[in-house]
């Protein structure tokens, strides 16, 4: 699938992105999570969790769009170590912020384009605030995985 053929819309942009970032993460031996609820309510595209605890958030913009609409990813700093937005080749890249890490990505794979340049001490989660976001992350990604083996699994608690 090129993301450079109009054709496709936004949902599968943003799939072939995801895809691709979390591949890219895997790689780098971090391990994504999609679609992750945070505490303060909002959703996180990609959530990641390396070796040492880090976190990274990645936001998936699929086009301007997308990007123009959609403000909320300045909330996501609180809750990560790294920040980056991903995008498809289209994306005009100059007009994300300078300070954010860049990701371009396809269904296939990614390509880290700019790290994120915040200091590293700056961005360090605090230890009760990663350690929830740990406990979270590992309900989350449990029952998912309950969930492909046994379907039913949801209703036993009311969910």
């Amino acid at each position: 699938m090129t993301l450079r053929d109009e054709r496709h819309g936004r949902p599968e942009i943003t799939q072939a992105v995801t895809r691709g970032v979390a591949r890219w993460l895997r790689q780098r031996g971090l391990s994504p999570i999609i679609e992750v609820p945070l505490a303060d309510g909002r959703r996180a595209d990609i959530v990641a969790v390396g070796d040492a605890a880090e976190i990274v958030i990645v936001e998936v913009k699929s086009s301007l769009e997308d990007f123009r609409v959609d403000t909320k990813w300045g909330d996501y700093l609180g809750w990560c170590d790294r920040f980056y937005f991903a995008t498809p080749q289209t994306f005009p890249l100059e007009l994300l912020p300078a300070e954010t890490g860049v990701i371009l990505a396809d269904a296939f794979g990614a390509e880290l384009l700019r790290d994120d340049s915040r200091a590293p001490e700056a961005t360090r989660l605090s230890a009760a605030r990663r350690k929830a976001l740990l406990v979270r992350l590992s309900r989350l990604a449990g029952e998912r995985l309950q969930r492909l083996a046994d379907p039913a699994f949801s209703a036993l608690d009311g969910a």
